[in-house]
């Protein structure tokens, strides 16, 4: 046990919140700790040695099992450590307010960098720290809007015009012709699936004779959709709560396919911080969960078809076609393009019929 006790173990060994490490040599966690702090110029009393990756303390009998060139850290009275994760969240603090010297030496280190993962990961990094998250204006962030017509003068006007955009493109094929603006395609990015059948085209599904009440029923669509702005809150980071999709910073969170609760990548996205940003949420979609080609606007036409007295519930299909109810926003990466087989709900297709009100009996006079 002696010849044990003798023996000499080694370890790398650092201050907290100090990357530089030295090797430091001992035959107990004593002699360890006392030369580390020797080395360090820190007090022995109150002195603790723990591992780096987990934070166990090391004392006692423990110390003969860490293995040999183990990374301790050297921690002072009321110093803790928590393994990785503190690394990581200290790494992730410098994020909240990065310094120019962190942006200079990233800018440097990418500059000499060939390795390409490390290049990647250097470009991610400097991308990051020189977000422009919080500037709204043109005046205020320039390079935002590099490409973007000049009638878009803050950040948040043109992401309520992309939205809207996607929407009105849902009423039909290529967006409505009443629309006098530039097509979604031409001016706007992302706007989703041109070609597809839209709300308005639907009315070749109809016989002629039931033609005049679907395109009725499409007209009332259109004027709640008008009132609503055409949903564009859903992009603005101004809007009350309930009206957006994103944080008030301007974060948004991939909610997953269609057929599951929520994104397991955890895929989030800030289209206000950097022009690139900015193009890449063009990728993400408004995906129907009940899809509005194969089911909604055909199931539409059919309950208008077979109405017989009844009265459709257009503002059912609205909600289908033009809200959050049945539009997830979701990352590219999670958009099924399979079919989703799901079915309008039947007790919804039609509203139920008025129940005639009693009339009071007149009462005698005496």
């Amino acid at each position: 046990m002696s010849a044990v006790l003798q023996k000499l173990k080694r370890f790398k060994l650092r201050a907290l919140h100090n990357q530089k490490k030295f090797g430091v040599a001992g035959r107990n966690c004593e002699e360890v700790l006392r030369k580390g702090c020797l080395h360090l110029q820190l007090p022995v009393p109150g002195s603790t040695l723990c591992l780096y990756e987990d934070g166990t303390e090391v004392t006692g009998d423990y110390f003969w099992s860490v293995p040999d060139d183990s990374e301790l850290v050297l921690l002072t009275a009321g110093q803790t450590w928590q393994g990785y994760v503190s690394d990581i969240s200290r790494f992730l603090s410098v994020f909240q307010e990065p310094h120019a010297e962190l942006i200079q030496a990233a800018r440097q280190l990418l500059s000499d960098e060939r390795a390409p993962l490390r290049q990647k990961l250097l470009a991610d990094l400097l991308g990051t720290v020189s977000e422009n998250i919080a500037a709204e204006t043109r005046a205020e962030d320039a390079p935002w809007f590099e490409g973007l017509e000049s009638r878009f003068r803050n950040k948040s006007g043109y992401l309520r015009y992309s939205c809207e955009s996607r929407i009105r493109s849902y009423l039909r094929e290529g967006g409505d012709p009443a629309d006098r603006r530039p097509s979604a395609g031409q001016a706007v990015e992302g706007t989703g699936a041109r070609g597809a059948l839209g709300v308005t085209s639907g009315a070749s599904l109809v016989v002629t004779e039931a033609r005049e009440e679907y395109l009725r029923v499409v007209g009332a669509m259109c004027q709640k959709l008008q009132a609503a702005r055409y949903n564009s809150s859903y992009f603005d980071r101004g809007a009350k709560a309930g009206r957006r999709l994103c944080t008030p910073e301007g974060w948004f969170s991939c909610q997953g396919p269609f057929d599951v609760d929520d994104c397991a990548s955890r895929h989030s996205i800030n289209p206000y911080s950097n022009r690139e940003s900015r193009v890449l949420f063009s990728t993400w979609n408004l995906d129907h969960v009940i899809e509005k080609k194969r089911t909604v606007v055909p199931t539409l036409a059919a309950a208008i078809h077979d109405a017989e007295g009844r009265e459709v519930d257009w503002k059912y299909f609205y909600r289908l076609l033009f809200t959050s109810e049945n539009l997830k926003l979701v990352h590219i990466a999670c958009h099924k393009k399979t079919t989703h087989k799901l079915l309008c709900d039947p007790s919804r297709i039609y509203r139920a019929p008025a129940v005639p009100r009693r009339k009071r009996r007149a009462r005698q006079r005496p």
